[in-house]
């Protein structure tokens, strides 16, 4: 874990430096807000069709031989951002990024590896501080280096910037990360996929108590990515900013991300429950998409960021601990493949949305109607501990017929089993 949690944390380094400076990027290329919205969810489309591709393999032949060649095309993806000179090469270096960054599920399917069930959710939340240090330094380092004047921003020194931060998180990932999946859980896998793995995984992605928090999961990450694509825009309207504060202001909701996931999820799942902590993180995240809009100075919108931040940060590593509990070893990387796909997804149509919405309606809509989608998720949540109770007698039902036994016996074990 500590060397995995190195690794994400500098090659989110390197993507947080770009966060800041794409839609000055676009732009400066005459791209309007709706094209903006387009670039960033090229990306996640990328991603998308890439992670379960990614899992799949790293189920097949290992987690670090995949980190290890997709680490090596992102930082040719950032070497291409640096200098292209045309909107097609920006899309085009973005799509070339994204399909590399499909490797994030690889992480999650890591962490589920290593760690045992009631210790998920503290795994997730660590991994999601890494991602959240990786936003500390990140767009303040692409701010710097960026610039403060909107208008005339250096864009390839960050890009350069972040291809060298993808191409240490490579040599670190070569030479300290340890394989995580061992040669019986390949096996099992291969034998798995002989029966129709890709069918079954269909089958159980089908059931409530996966499809409910997979759902949940892309509607959070649907209006965080809205807020994401359309608030360097908004803010250089509203403000007058440039990368360079935008930068900053991500950086703190970083920090944040990395205090709440790193200190409090693990903590909070274990004595609430994963199902409350998403209940309560979708009001939070709500209400600090509210806010946004409503920010006439900088202490009120610093305070709306801190509440996305919170919802965020207790939302996401939640519903992915959910998803991974229903899944066993040799499957895991598959299942956290196809989770970051329906957040992928989520990360395609929340930017075309938000721009469009910003672009045709206004620049406050897009934070209206994401508070509108968390309220929706708010009360979705509520269904979450119903479902899983459900699905846990169903299955605990037909154990015992396999078993010979009947169900409160096989109730008792499995109680026992998820004790230990």
């Amino acid at each position: 874990m500590p060397a995995l949690f190195l690794i994400v944390f500098v090659d989110l380094v390197g993507f947080g430096i770009i966060i800041p400076l794409l839609p000055f990027y676009g732009e400066y290329l005459q791209a309007t807000p709706a094209e903006v919205g387009l670039l960033m969810a090229s990306y996640s489309l990328a991603q998308l069709v890439a992670a379960p591709l990614w899992g799949r393999l790293s189920d097949r032949v290992g987690r670090k031989p995949v980190l290890v060649v997709s680490l090596a095309g992102i930082a040719l993806a950032y070497v291409w951002l640096a200098f292209a000179d045309g909107l097609w090469e920006l899309f085009a270096a973005r799509l070339t990024a994204g399909a590399m960054a499909g490797n994030i599920g690889v992480a999650f399917a890591y962490v589920a590896d290593v760690t045992r069930p009631e210790d998920r959710a503290r795994g997730m939340g660590l991994i999601g501080a890494a991602f959240g240090l990786g936003f500390i330094l990140g767009p303040a380092i692409g701010g710097i280096l960026a610039g403060a004047d909107p208008m005339a921003p250096d864009y390839r020194t960050p890009a350069l910037t972040a291809a060298a931060l993808s191409l240490t998180a490579l040599c670190l990932t070569i030479a300290v990360l340890k394989e995580s999946l061992t040669a019986s859980d390949r096996a099992r896998h291969q034998a798995s996929a002989s029966a129709g793995r890709l069918r079954a995984m269909r089958q159980s992605f089908s059931r409530p108590e996966m499809a409910l928090p997979l759902g949940l999961l892309f509607l959070a990450s649907l209006v965080f990515a809205g807020m994401e694509t359309t608030f360097a825009m908004w803010s250089r309207r509203q403000f007058g900013w440039g990368p360079l504060q935008n930068g900053y202001l991500f950086a703190y909701v970083g920090l944040l991300t990395a205090l709440f996931q790193g200190v409090a999820v693990g903590r909070l799942a274990r004595r609430f429950g994963e199902d409350r902590l998403v209940g309560h993180g979708a009001l939070a995240l709500a209400a600090g998409m509210v806010l946004i809009p409503l920010a006439s100075s900088v202490p009120l919108l610093l305070v709306a960021m801190t509440a996305v931040a919170w919802g965020f940060s207790l939302v996401s590593p939640a519903l992915n601990s959910l998803v991974s509990l229903h899944v066993d070893a040799g499957m895991r990387g598959g299942a956290m493949g196809i989770a970051r796909s329906v957040v992928t997804l989520a990360r395609v149509l929340g930017p075309i949305g938000a721009g469009a919405l910003f672009h045709f309606l206004g620049r406050d809509w897009p934070y209206f109607t994401g508070a509108a989608v968390m309220l929706v998720v708010v009360v979705l949540a509520r269904r979450l501990g119903q479902v899983r109770d459900q699905a846990e007698s169903g299955s605990t039902d037909r154990d015992a017929v396999e078993a010979g036994k009947p169900a409160p016996a096989a109730a008792a074990v499995r109680a026992a089993e998820r004790e230990r």
